[in-house]
């Protein structure tokens, strides 16, 4: 695969953790209430915090399969993690208020964010185990 076509690759899987971002975002404070779902006591219903906790770390894998850096594996993350930020502080509410106002929210950062640095840990250990010589631990002969 030439440079251009990953290139164009890693463009698309930003765009993707941004749209991701932004509609996990939107459907956070979706409730049982009768109005988009089913009537059920009004309990809150964060469906986007579990799509979050799966796609965030899909995305990394995908971005580590274009390239062996860590950089390249990050930038959808990265990507994700700032458009999240992003909307909290431009919400028409008052900064911040959406980002620390419910714990839906926060569950929402930690769990994408976790899962995905995780997966940045991985790429990073995989890179570590591909390089015997580079990463030798001090003290073992």
């Amino acid at each position: 695969m030439s440079v251009s076509t990953r290139g164009l690759l890693l463009l698309l899987l930003c765009v993707e953790a941004a749209v991701l971002a932004v509609l996990e975002t939107f459907f956070l404070l979706v409730r049982l209430d009768g109005t988009l779902l089913p009537r059920l006591g009004d309990l809150p219903f964060p469906v986007t915090i579990a799509v979050a906790v799966v796609t965030t770390p899909l995305l990394v894998q995908w971005a580590a399969d274009l390239s062996g850096r860590v950089v390249v594996a990050a930038a959808p993350l990265l990507v994700w993690f700032f458009t999240i930020f992003a909307l909290g502080y431009l919400e028409p509410g008052g900064i911040g208020k959406f980002l620390l106002g419910d714990w839906r929210t926060l569950l929402l950062i930690a769990g994408g964010a976790l899962t995905g640095a995780v997966a940045v840990g991985a790429v990073m250990a995989r890179n570590a185990a591909n390089r015997p010589g580079l990463y030798d631990p001090a003290g073992i002969q």
